[in-house]
């Protein structure tokens, strides 16, 4: 990306190994920052946001009612500018992806963010007044063709309408998140990028650290569990406040809009209902033993340890493959693995390649572990890994190729519809990673070599399932408690502690300085209980790959319309067609039994 202004450091020489490793290219957005396009449309969008509030605000109960068709050209307005900001604040959020700690990075984020948010707060009053709109009106107006489009966007709309507050209210909240949960958020991440670990004396970012626990040589994996407590703990009072004050910030915000529960306002987000949740919950917690304590018990034997320590939980198998991966060759194994289910979908991901879309190398100040940014319909998305060539991040890169195919797919529904629910959000990834990781095993040779891989894919199944509900309990705990007052560091800790211990199982020892651990978890600032999407992903995808397995022909066309339908359909219209439901009470123990048979197999060649 060409900006007069050095955003991006250079790469590491440590990346020499890897390739040359490609950074975004995010100019498809905006050129620079300091760009003409961007001071024009930041102002276009300010401008024509008051023109729209002016020109429709008090009125949309009336043209429902009679002139549906200038309420469809105010919907096709209003999807316009929210198309404009989106790609404002993308680019904004991309740019300061790429360098947190950059000063200029910094204070550009921060004045896009106001600018949109100040531009925005004149926008509030539509979906709060298409909620005012009579349901007999609205369904008399949904007759119209044109209307009828939207009908999942309206419909989705009105299942906000028993939360929503006067219109003054949401305006303030909307104002307010700027200075509230966003500078929380906001404080968080550069705090994170800018945190130094020392190993070995060298002062390594958090990227480089956590990577030295999935290194062959036990000794690096003991100190860098030791380099990550220390300055965790002299973190310890920064992260404990923004742990308090947003976990209070969501209960002030749960109790206006009158949510029953801690996680309601997600279940609603997800558009997922909390006994489907509640029920996935408890098939998992209940698996626990099956699972995870089952798993890290053989591991143990084979690292011949009675217990694992924290910093052993993810050490490679003594037999694995721990070379390093050029990213050409991580590259060539997604695509063909992709392609062998579908060229249309390894066309789709090639464009990631071929087009700037990726940024991959880990360098200071950039945002830790990897995404898949939509940004808005009228561009495409954007990727970023954080790459050093471990079997995991060509799995990584798998998995966030599987979102970008899917916002590609969904973008076609326009920006109000593209959006996909979290719960449905990673089926293309998990997907994505499983049609990889079949490829790879398929290919393995020797009953060692398929051993390794199939410990490396139960570890990963393992660490979205058990562990992201492990998670999504910790946080049940946290916004629990903290309605009784201020959390100290020693109790998150030992709230932590109790969740890990229950979900790691007997095989893991709890070293001193891993109650510090829950620190880095950038989900339980930035998407309160988004965890629990994660392990809904992987055995929804695990049921689905089943049936993938199973039939004869015609899934990839089943699979490409469930991934098209964006933001469109519920789940349960979604997994009608493979015969799947989520509120079946069984469907949850199937896709967990598929980690139970690889298990399974693992104690088989264990005892051949």
């Amino acid at each position: 990306m060409s900006m007069p202004h050095a955003v991006f450091a250079p790469q590491s020489a440590a990346s020499a190994d890897l390739g040359d490793l490609p950074q975004w290219d995010l100019t498809d957005l905006y050129a620079s920052m300091e760009a003409p396009e961007v001071t024009e449309d930041l102002k276009a969008a300010l401008d024509r946001s008051k023109t729209f509030e002016a020109s429709y605000k008090g009125r949309l109960a009336d043209l429902a009612k009679d002139n549906v068709a200038a309420l469809v050209t105010a919907i096709r307005a209003y999807e316009d500018l929210e198309d404009l900001m989106g790609r404002l604040i993308s680019f904004a959020g991309l740019v300061y992806a790429g360098n947190t700690i950059d000063p200029v990075a910094q204070k550009f984020y921060g004045d896009v963010q106001e600018q949109i948010t100040t531009a925005s707060s004149h926008l509030l009053f539509f979906t709060l007044e298409m909620n005012g709109v009579d349901d007999g009106v609205m369904d008399a107006a949904l007759e119209d063709e044109h209307l009828a489009h939207y009908r999942p966007w309206i419909e989705d709309l009105r299942k906000d309408k028993p939360f929503q507050l006067e219109d003054r209210v949401e305006q303030l909240f909307h104002e307010k998140s700027v200075t509230g949960s966003g500078a929380w958020n906001r404080l968080f991440d550069e705090t994170m990028a800018s945190l130094k670990f020392g190993v070995d004396g060298e002062e390594l970012a958090i990227e480089p650290t956590l990577n030295l626990l999935v290194d062959p040589d036990a000794e690096k994996r003991k100190k860098a569990s030791a380099a990550l407590t220390k300055t965790f703990s002299d973190n310890l009072r920064t992260f404990t406040l923004i742990t308090n004050t947003l976990a209070k910030d969501k209960e002030i915000s749960d109790r206006w809009r009158s949510f029953s529960d801690i996680a309601d306002s997600r279940h609603l987000a997800n558009r997922v209902e909390r006994e489907v949740v509640d029920a996935m919950v408890a098939a998992v917690r209940e698996a626990y033993p099956r699972l995870s304590h089952r798993y890290y018990k053989l591991k143990a034997g084979w690292l011949g340890m009675e217990q694992l320590n924290t910093w052993d939980r993810n050490a490679p198998l003594p037999d694995a493959d721990t070379r390093v991966i050029p990213w050409n060759e991580a590259k060539d194994t997604v695509l063909s693995a992709y392609s062998d289910f579908s060229p249309n979908m390894a066309e789709i991901a090639g464009r990631f390649f071929d087009n700037g879309w990726i940024d991959a190398p880990a360098r200071s100040g950039k945002a830790p572990g990897a995404f898949a940014h939509p940004t808005v319909p009228s561009a495409h998305p954007y990727v970023l890994v954080n790459y050093q060539g471990k079997i995991r991040d060509v799995m990584t890169l798998a998995h966030e190729l599987g979102h970008g195919v899917h916002q590609v797919l969904a973008g076609a529904n326009g920006l109000l519809m593209a959006p996909t629910p979290l719960t449905l959000a990673e089926t293309a990834s998990v997907f994505g990673e499983m049609l990889t990781f079949k490829s790879l095993l398929a290919k393995a040779e020797k009953p060692e070599t398929r051993k390794v891989m199939l410990a490396s894919k139960a570890e990963d199944m393992i660490n979205t399932v058990v562990r992201q509900i492990a998670f999504y309990t910790f946080e049940r705990k946290i916004h629990t408690e903290r309605r009784n007052g201020e959390l100290t560091a020693d109790k998150i800790g030992e709230l932590w502690l109790s969740v890990q211990g229950e979900s790691l199982g007997p095989a893991i020892k709890l070293n001193e300085g891993y109650e510090t651990f829950w620190t880095y978890i950038p989900h339980f600032i930035h998407s309160p209980f988004y965890v629990y999407a994660y392990a809904f992903g992987d055995c929804l995808v695990n049921s689905l790959y089943a049936v993938y397995e199973e039939a004869e022909s015609g899934f990839q066309q089943k699979y490409f319309d469930l991934l098209k339908a964006g933001g469109t359909k519920h789940h349960s219209e979604l997994l009608a067609p493979f015969g799947l439901s989520a509120s079946d009470p069984t469907f949850w123990k199937k896709g967990l039994s598929v980690i139970e048979r690889i298990i399974d197999e693992l104690e088989e060649l264990d005892r051949a």
